[in-house]
């Protein structure tokens, strides 16, 4: 099995807050040009950690991102918490005490990147935190996403005190190989049925509600799409908070950061992100605001 972690660049890590939450740090490279150049902080989904994106860092690194990635309470490395009393609001804690971590030391706001339940995370601080712009990658929806596109034929489950991690038992998906697979499964941990169950229709929830009015930062929307049906989610989401939309056919949920086309996500978030190097260039222009429909 490969194991990506090992192949991360040097990089460092601190453990931040009462919660012991681990957080790498990534330097970017040959930057001589990166003040006033706003961090990267990455948000993981549930059951997974900043492994999770061992595949992303090394490029934004190679372009002169300064990058972190933030682990939840009780994930990967940061301190073991009880998790049946884990709530969706102590991770929106979480991302608060990172946000503010790396706010203080780099004297600017970071662009947060969020991944599935770090998506729908994401969004919601994004109504009240500064932040200078959010990434969503297939990110969880909405309570009015899903108002609008709904999931079919949903079969509610009912969680029990915790939800025991994937099996991932198949041995490929159409993005990703046997290595890929058995990366995650090495990994992948248990997550809070109360977090967790907030935003999972599956589980029956209500869902996280989002008012896209309150997210002034400009934003992009990357979608995992199979059928018209996830295409429309996606699509909505972006209009729900004025943001960019690019979605990839043929791709899986895990696969956007693990597989085999993880680059062409990587690819779409560089050219978005090169709006911050042109604002830094023409100071004089007015701030790039996000494409909220009128």
């Amino acid at each position: 099995m490969r194991d990506y972690t090992k192949e991360l660049p040097e990089h460092t890590a601190k453990y931040i807050g009462n919660n012991d939450l681990f957080l790498e740090i990534f330097p970017g490279k040959n930057r001589s040009d990166e003040a006033g150049r706003p961090p990267l902080l990455f948000i993981h989904g549930a059951f997974t950690g900043s492994w999770m994106w061992s595949k992303y860092i090394p490029h934004f690194m190679a372009a002169g991102w300064n990058s972190y990635c933030v682990n939840l309470r009780g994930h990967y490395k940061s301190r073991s918490v009880d998790f049946t009393k884990v709530e969706f609001e102590d991770y929106l804690e979480d991302i608060r005490e990172a946000i503010s971590a790396i706010a203080g030391e780099c004297a600017v706001a970071p662009v947060v990147i969020g991944f599935s339940m770090g998506g729908i995370l994401s969004q919601k601080l994004a109504e009240s935190v500064d932040i200078a712009g959010l990434v969503l990658i297939d990110s969880s929806i909405s309570r009015q996403v899903h108002e609008e596109a709904p999931y079919q034929d949903l079969v509610s489950e009912i969680p029990g005190v915790v939800i025991p991690a994937p099996v991932r038992d198949e041995q490929s998906s159409p993005d990703e190989t046997p290595d890929d697979i058995a990366f995650q499964r090495k990994y992948l941990s248990m997550e809070s049925a109360r977090a967790f169950g907030a935003i999972s229709f599956h589980f029956g929830a209500e869902g996280i509600s989002i008012d896209g009015g309150k997210i002034s930062c400009p934003s992009l929307v990357i979608s995992a799409v199979s059928d018209a049906a996830a295409d429309r989610r996606g699509q909505a989401m972006a209009r729900q908070i004025g943001g960019e939309y690019f979605c990839l056919w043929g791709t899986t949920h895990t696969g956007l950061l693990v597989g085999q086309r993880y680059h062409e996500a990587v690819s779409r978030i560089m050219i978005w992100l090169a709006r911050f190097d042109e604002e830094r260039v023409q100071p004089s222009k007015p701030r790039l605001a996000s494409r909220r429909p009128t």
